[in-house]
């Protein structure tokens, strides 16, 4: 298996909104995952020091908040001012009792802190036009006017300057309180889009893509919203979620093929519509929901379910040492389409199907989903370059023949760092993979990490944090060529610079 590399063939430039996260009043990731005043960690905000160091250290750039499926049914209102008198309500979204203890003002303060860019959804389920431009009114006015006013007499005399906006979130899906045909969601979306460009052009606004390409409206969706939307909205969203279907483990370690297939046909359904209208805009993705979840599970637990509660422990899957490689093959795919997915992000950031899990008083651990993610944002810099050559094939049962070798490279002319980010999507056959590297000039090997176990079911937990984590890989350059060896499901981070 060979690749070459010349930087003359390029994708685009890396493109650091692709390292997004996700942060939902869901189970446990607000309350005892980012914010626990108890915690001996807490800031003076309530906030959990320990995750915040986590949460730097994994490198995320951007944060949706505050849904996903909460924000259907959520009122902002609630979430801002004194503590002490924000209501109790209940979250139909999540079946739980929301305290309101973290809301709008909290959360951008926190977002300030921790150096990541927000990424606000706005109520489209159960709430229209008038509560969006209030919203964004709270948020981004100036002073002198009602709520920009009230956000001041709430303590923050500036406005936060939020620029990534979500027009409501997957719409399409009858479990979204206040869901929509296409026709009538691409209405609201269209008025409050023409409103917020109308208060700041330069704001990006995100419109609801299908939820999945299982919708049975999924293309029928995008065009309709788009044909109403064009040329008010700047992204459209995109979300998935893989697991292994009836033991497939096979199609498991394969899905960013189902991600790669997904993102052409968003593209070619948006540059469709860009045709039919004669435009040169092009509408780029959001795909601001992507992440291992083992749904399946979840929708056991749920017929269990009694009474609700606060901040009950939903969806908190432990990740193994195979779901950290299909998360790293993930993040290989969006840097291969970095000049099309606009922006990013892993859903979520804690307890919730996260790279990070805590005890409530007690610990905080990287999952090892975390190291693929936090090596892919510390390492992927400049430019993304094309990969040519011979990859090899692995057969598999949902997606038919694809790569062995899934690759991306990244060249950051400034500092002469390559970076090489690879999958083994086989699960039984190892890999060597040289790549020719003579366009680049002398360079040599700073560091190859690999992640993956001989025990693909291994896991970190509370008492072994650290089982699963990067390890050096194998790798020799000799001359101009570097050759790799990859174990079976395993995935790598390998570095070199200019002499």
């Amino acid at each position: 298996m060979t690749s070459t590399i010349d930087p003359a063939f390029t994708v685009g430039p890396v493109n650091r909104w692709l390292f997004g996260t996700f942060v939902e009043h869901l189970g446990r990731c607000v309350y005892t995952g980012i914010y626990e005043p108890t915690h001996p960690s807490a800031d003076e905000d309530g906030f959990r020091g320990d995750v915040a160091a986590l949460v730097r250290e994994l490198g995320a750039t951007v944060v949706r908040y505050p849904g996903g499926n909460f924000v259907s049914n959520y009122r902002w209102e609630d979430g801002v001012g004194p503590r002490a008198s924000r209501p109790r309500v209940l979250d139909l979204a999540w079946h739980s009792i929301e305290t309101n203890q973290v809301g709008t003002d909290d959360f951008l303060a926190w977002c300030s802190r921790v150096g990541l860019e927000p990424m606000l959804a706005v109520n489209l389920g159960n709430r229209g036009l008038a509560e969006a431009v209030d919203y964004l009114e709270y948020v981004n006015g100036a002073p002198g006017t009602r709520y920009a006013d009230q956000r001041v007499s709430n303590g923050n005399p500036k406005p936060w300057g939020v620029r990534l906006w979500c027009l409501g979130n997957e719409m399409d899906g009858p479990w979204q309180i206040g869901h929509k045909t296409p026709l009538e969601y691409a209405r609201i979306a269209q008025e409050v889009a023409h409103a917020y460009k109308t208060f700041d052009p330069n704001l990006l606004l995100v419109a609801c893509g299908s939820s999945n390409t299982s919708m049975p409206t999924f293309g029928e969706w995008e065009r309709v919203v788009l044909e109403h939307c064009y040329d008010d909205v700047d992204l459209i969203s995109a979300h998935v979620y893989y697991e292994p279907v009836d033991g497939d483990e096979v199609s498991f370690l394969a899905s960013s093929a189902h991600m790669d297939r997904y993102i052409r046909d968003v593209v070619a359904t948006a540059d469709h519509v860009a045709a039919r209208r004669h435009s040169s805009k092009r509408i780029n993705i959001s795909f601001d929901e992507w992440n291992v979840w083992f749904a399946a599970r979840h929708a056991q637990h749920e017929e269990q379910r009694a009474e609700a509660s606060e901040a009950p422990a939903l969806i908190q899957d432990v990740y193994t040492a195979l779901d950290a490689v299909v998360v790293g093959s993930l993040l290989i795919t969006l840097l291969r389409n970095t000049d099309r997915v606009g922006v990013a992000c892993q859903a979520q950031l804690v307890n919730a199907i996260a790279p990070i899990l805590t005890v409530e008083g007690g610990a905080a651990w990287r999952q090892t989903i975390f190291h693929p993610f936090a090596l892919t944002a510390k390492y992927a810099r400049g430019t993304v370059l094309m990969l040519a050559g011979d990859h090899g094939e692995v057969d598999t049962p949902a997606y038919g023949s694809v790569e062995q070798v899934w690759a991306v490279a990244t060249y950051d002319e400034e500092s002469g760092e390559l970076a090489l980010f690879a999958a083994n999507r086989s699960l039984t056959e190892p890999a060597s993979w040289t790549v020719r590297l003579g366009a680049l000039g002398e360079l040599r090997l700073l560091e190859h990490l690999a992640v993956g176990d001989e025990d693909r079911n291994a896991v970190n937990s509370q008492d072994a944090p650290d089982r699963v984590v990067p390890q050096p890989g194998v790798s020799a350059l000799s001359g101009d060529r570097l050759t790799v060896t990859l174990p079976p499901a395993s995935w790598h981070c390998i570095r070199l610079a200019s002499r």
